[in-house]
């Protein structure tokens, strides 16, 4: 790819003016140094439109995003932006790039004080890629017929439609039945989303480098309800009883599939991952250390 057709698509967090005035920045900043600068808007009311910059770049509408000729998904935001951008990002196997604009913003590779030198190291194509692992979401109605496919970077959330009664299900691995329970639900997670649902339902932190999938029961009612880490390559599957709840496929909290009672969902690595950008090489540990504000104070280390 020639610098002279390099362009980026930018999809912004449009809920607070700071949001808009970071957008606008990086838009400028990036037009300045001859890069194509694509906005992301949803409909002609957007924020976007009506803004005095970001309304003056190329817009692309939701839905209709052609991404044959993007480098480069940039998101500022949270994590929910992130995740609604990886939806595009994923669908036309382009890499991602997350600056938080949000409060925790796991999913974002760098902090809005380090916007500009971002840019500069995204001009400079000073960026890598990594895969992270996705999931591939499917849901079978009583009859076997197909209700849904759809695919997740956090996790799928098996979740009872109506919270004033109990889902009964049945956790399957590898086409084995390991428990029965009733619950509110069960979420099945990648490592990238370890840190998301699955950790606030009491499930355990995975380093994103590893391949895995990890199984959490949400407020089951049984002895044995503790998270589980299994293969890769292992299918997981959740039947609900035909007389209990309806429930949905919750997957990465944007997208849904309905589930009858009686249904089976069927979850399994993803053929594609999405491509995820790193600007440093700096580890896990310490952005784990650094969203979650761990007390680490005495530490030592190794000695030389």
């Amino acid at each position: 790819m020639t610098e002279k057709n390099r362009e980026i698509l930018l999809v912004a967090n449009t809920g607070r003016d700071s949001n808009l005035a970071a957008a606008a920045e990086a838009a400028e900043y990036l037009k300045d140094a001859g890069l194509t600068v694509w906005v992301l808007a949803s409909e002609s009311s957007d924020p976007i439109t009506k803004h005095p910059v970001l309304g003056t770049f190329p817009i692309f509408r939701s839905g209709e995003v052609d991404t044959a000729r993007i480098e480069l998904v940039l998101v500022l935001g949270g994590d929910g932006t992130f995740l609604r951008a990886a939806d595009i990002a994923h669908a036309a196997d382009l890499p991602v790039l997350g600056i938080n604009l949000g409060h925790v913003g796991f999913l974002a590779e760098w902090e809005q004080e380090s916007l500009p030198e971002a840019l500069q190291l995204v001009i400079n194509h000073s960026w890598r890629v990594e895969d992270r692992m996705t999931l591939s979401v499917s849901v079978h109605g009583p009859d076997g017929r197909n209700l849904g496919r759809g695919w997740a970077l956090n996790e799928v959330a098996v979740e009872n439609v109506d919270r004033q009664g109990v889902l009964d299900a049945v956790l399957e691995v590898d086409q084995r039945p390991v428990s029965s329970f009733g619950c509110d639900g069960v979420l099945v997670s990648t490592p990238t989303g370890s840190t998301a649902y699955a950790f606030s339902a009491g499930g355990p932190v995975l380093w994103p480098s590893l391949d895995a999938i990890l199984v959490v029961p949400n407020n089951a009612h049984a002895l044995f309800a503790r998270p589980l880490v299994v293969s890769p390559f292992s299918e997981v599957a959740i039947e609900t009883n035909t007389s209990t709840q309806s429930a949905t496929a919750n997957l990465d909290g944007i997208r849904r599939i309905p589930i009858p009672p009686g249904s089976r969902v069927e979850v399994r690595r993803g053929d594609q991952p999405v491509r995820w950008v790193r600007l440093d090489a700096a580890p896990f540990t310490d952005r784990l250390v650094s969203k979650f504000r761990l007390p680490v104070s005495g530490w030592r280390g190794p000695k030389k």
